[in-house]
């Protein structure tokens, strides 16, 4: 792997990112508990997207691993780190026809929301964005319950409250692993998860997601949740140029050499070289 290199973002906080490859960049968007040192699959991911001929950027998002952790943690703010991903890559004359973006889990709200911002995107893979009922109320509920855990004093019940509608073993996996730790100290980074949710749902989909014009394939595991398969059927009835597909999958969780051959014979057809 590629030593690590950094960005300052548009408030000056430092956004660590390995780069791997030569080739139409990628840019990894991890979701709700991901980052370099913690997430070992998609580091797998990004070296086998890079040998299939890409620049792969596996970044760690802000208030997670080597990024920076004093600043604000809003959807806002994570945009504007894809933002001056892009823009290095672009002054070092290798994003010419925009990025392509992979989107895990709620990491995909994000990547929706930075490409419905007009971040130039030419791809979007996304894997189980679990989306919420279209312009419900649920997500902004969300958000504001754990913004207000965020600001108390139990950094524990950050998680506990961002994992509560999960399935219950998960929390009670996570809660006697000795990652736990970990997790509870990237907390406050789950802001801009639960606001890019939040964001979903806060117009039709068809005003928000209609909007992003490019290639999308949405992607869900063949063993997946319900909620998962809804979400996924409601973003490609939205978005103008997306397509939904299974693969090997379960439990919310993918294999790196499935999700590299996946991705890779989608931007293979669509991304130019």
């Amino acid at each position: 792997m590629a030593p690590s290199h950094t960005v300052i973002s548009r408030d000056g906080t430092s956004i660590a990112y390995d780069r791997e490859g030569e080739g139409p960049p990628v840019i990894l968007i991890g979701g709700a508990f991901q980052f370099r040192a913690f997430d070992p699959a998609t580091k797998q991911l990004a070296k086998l997207l890079a040998a299939r001929g890409y620049s792969v950027i596996n970044y760690d998002r802000r208030g997670r691993g080597e990024s920076g952790h004093e600043a604000t943690m809003t959807l806002a703010d994570n945009i504007a780190d894809l933002w001056a991903i892009v823009t290095e890559l672009e002054r070092m004359g290798d994003a010419p026809t925009g990025v392509a973006l992979f989107g895990n889990s709620s990491g995909g709200s994000i990547a929706l929301a930075a490409a419905a911002a007009g971040l130039p995107v030419n791809a979007l893979v996304m894997f189980e964005v679990p989306l919420g009922v279209e312009q419900g109320t649920d997500g902004a509920e969300f958000l504001a319950g754990l913004r207000d855990r965020i600001a108390g004093d139990d950094p524990d019940a950050v998680v506990e409250y961002y994992m509560k509608d999960m399935p219950a073993e998960w929390l009670e996996q996570a809660k006697t692993s000795p990652s736990w730790p970990l997790m509870v100290r990237i907390g406050p980074s789950l802001e801009a998860d639960a606001e890019s949710l939040a964001w979903a749902q806060s117009a039709p989909h068809a005003e928000l997601l209609g909007r992003i014009q490019a290639p999308t394939l949405v992607l869900v595991g063949e063993e997946t949740l319900d909620v998962m398969t809804r979400s996924a059927d409601a973003m490609v009835a939205a978005m103008p140029a997306a397509e939904q597909r299974a693969i090997p999958a379960a439990q919310h969780q993918w294999q790196p050499e499935v999700m590299a051959a996946t991705i890779a014979e989608f931007l293979d057809e669509r991304v130019e070289r």
